[in-house]
């Protein structure tokens, strides 16, 4: 979060209230993931819990860099103050929350106000993770490759380097704020 002074003030300082955390609800299962066309990875998949595309037997999602998006639908009770936590996101996601755009969460905390988009009963969730290249430069030096999907002008890794942890990880919770 920023603040942003415009006018000249005489004030000494400015105190902003932190809110707290009053309660937390876990949101999301099943995930639906659709892929961003052209890298590599299956067009969607069903996951019942978050997990890093690292971890996937898929090769097209281990390998996975792009964006993806995960939509999941639940059930809430509308507060006077919420938040949505995204817990660990690798890299940067942009959350939209029935239809209304909440903005670009791109460092921890991965968290976003949602009170004037929640509503009482259903509620549809998207949020767009774009992760980093290394995996795909991994993934396109590994031996059997016929089709590279990324190209650079010098070779950064090898088929051996370690996997990124890439993608939503999670835990995504409702927060309601005080």
């Amino acid at each position: 979060q920023f603040i942003v002074l415009t006018k000249d003030t005489d004030a000494d300082s400015g105190m902003v209230q932190r809110k707290t955390e009053v309660s937390g609800t876990a949101v999301g299962g099943p995930w639906e993931v659709r892929f961003q066309e052209g890298r590599g990875a299956p067009e969607k998949v069903l996951w019942t819990e978050l997990k890093s595309y690292a971890e996937s037997p898929v090769p097209g999602i281990r390998y996975f860099s792009g964006t993806a998006t995960y939509s999941c639908r639940f059930t809430a009770e509308r507060k006077e103050c919420m938040a949505l936590d995204l817990g660990r996101v690798c890299e940067m996601a942009r959350v939209f929350l029935n239809g209304n755009d909440l903005g670009l969460l791109w460092k921890a905390p991965y968290r976003t106000d949602v009170t004037d988009a929640l509503i009482d009963g259903e509620n549809v969730l998207e949020i767009r993770v774009t992760n980093s290249w290394m995996n795909r430069l991994i993934g396109d030096e590994q031996p059997g490759v016929t089709e590279r999907i990324t190209y650079t002008s010098k070779k950064f890794y090898s088929p051996d380097d370690e996997l990124a942890p890439a993608g939503l990880l999670g835990p995504v919770r409702l927060i309601e704020l005080k």
